[in-house]
Order: structure tokens, then sequence, then C-alpha cells
């Protein structure tokens, strides 16, 4: 039975930078679920429709065959739609947003958890996501629920895209602004919001360094 640990929290909490190391010192696959989701919101988007528009984005789906590489020099996972790797492109903050919208559409999500349940019952990995815990993998062997103030998140989102260039005037407000929208967005969608999964620990990460959170799921894992 393939070990999987599900990593839950809100935009900014440090889900997939600590998936990632975790994965790492555990030598397991981290599988980036948003990642997934960012695909699909950016085809949509190239496409030239609303990511809310529901009735405009089911007609594309059957359409998008999405694939799952692997950088063996940097270990990033590559996202792969039609034939084209669309990783450099989703991680733009115009995608940010879209990913939460077009994930609020049933038909998208059923679409990624049947590849993610496929990923996750073949191998161990690390998965991180919105729900994770409490509906794509409900029996997973470990869950973790991640949180921050919205301020320290919204503080790392600035600093990120500041640091990529992608800020585009962009100010700390508006961005912090951006992080309530999603979080209420993500926590009110009818399909699979954010929650904490039953069973889950929940682990603030305001005041605490990448690596003491690391540290603590470690603990979690190996306390079982």
């Amino acid at each position: 039975m393939p070990i999987n640990i599900a990593i839950d929290g809100p935009s900014g909490a440090g889900k997939s930078t600590l998936a990632k190391r975790l994965a790492e010192k555990m030598k397991i696959l981290y599988l980036d679920t948003g990642a997934m989701y960012r695909g699909i919101a950016y085809y949509v988007l190239e496409k030239g429709v609303d990511p809310a528009d529901a009735d405009g984005v089911k007609p594309l789906l059957p359409g998008i065959e999405m694939t799952i590489s692997y950088d063996g020099k940097s270990g990033v996972q590559q996202i792969v739609i039609n034939g084209e790797n669309v990783t450099p492109y989703i991680r733009e903050h115009r995608i940010s947003f879209a990913a939460s919208t077009v994930s609020k559409i049933p038909e998208v999500r059923l679409k990624l958890v049947e590849l993610q349940r496929k990923i996750a019952s073949e191998r161990d990995c690390v998965l991180d996501g919105r729900d994770i815990g409490s509906y794509v993998l409900p029996d997973a062997g470990y869950k973790i629920y991640l949180d921050a103030k919205p301020e320290v998140r919204a503080e790392r989102r600035f600093k990120e895209l500041s640091e990529k260039g992608q800020l585009n005037g962009m100010s700390y407000e508006e961005v912090l602004a951006d992080v309530n929208k999603r979080d209420y967005q993500d926590m009110h969608r009818d399909f699979a919001p954010l929650v904490v999964a039953e069973g889950a620990v929940v682990i603030d990460t305001s005041e605490m360094t990448a690596e003491q959170v690391v540290e603590r799921i470690e603990e979690i894992v190996d306390c079982k």
C-alpha cells in the first residue's frame, strides 16, 4: 500500500514549498496538484474562454490530454497539455485566480482527481492542494492542514512575485485583497471546498521557518 501524505491549506500557506522539501527528504514523489489546475486555467485562457464560464469551459475538457513528467535534473514537475509543456507559463499572476476560478467547475475537478488518484495508487507520494485529504484522498495515511495569517501569506506572495518580476505594479494591499478573495472563493465553492479534513493535523506556519514545518510533519509521520 503506497504511503500518501495529503497537505491542504489556503493560498500562501507554504504548501508547495514544504511538500517539495518533505518529498525530497523522504525520497518519494511530490505531486503538485495545484499546478495541474493552473495548467487547465492556462489552456482555457489561451482559448479565449472565461474560467468562470462553465458552459464555455466544459466543451474544452475532452480535448485536453494532460500528462505529468519530471525533470530529472531539477526534479520540477512538468505539466504537458496536448504535447506542449506549459510549465513555464502557469506561475504568472493572472493564472493564480483563474486556477481557483476554474477549479470550481465540478467537471474540471473530476477530470484531474481521476489522474491524481491513479498516480497516488501506484507510488508513495506527497500531494498538496485544497481538497486532498477531504476529497481526493480521504483515506490518505497522513493528513496535514497548513495555515497562516492572511497578512503573512500576502507578504510571502508579494515577495515571491517581486523576486520573479511579476508584480506588474501591484501593491502589497492589492495582493492581500487577492489572497482574501481567493480564500473566500476556495472555502465557499459548492464542490469540494477548502476545509480541514477529518483527522488532519493543523499547523500554523505564520511564525515558523520552512525547515521547522518540515521537521514537524516528519514527527507526525514518524509517530504514527
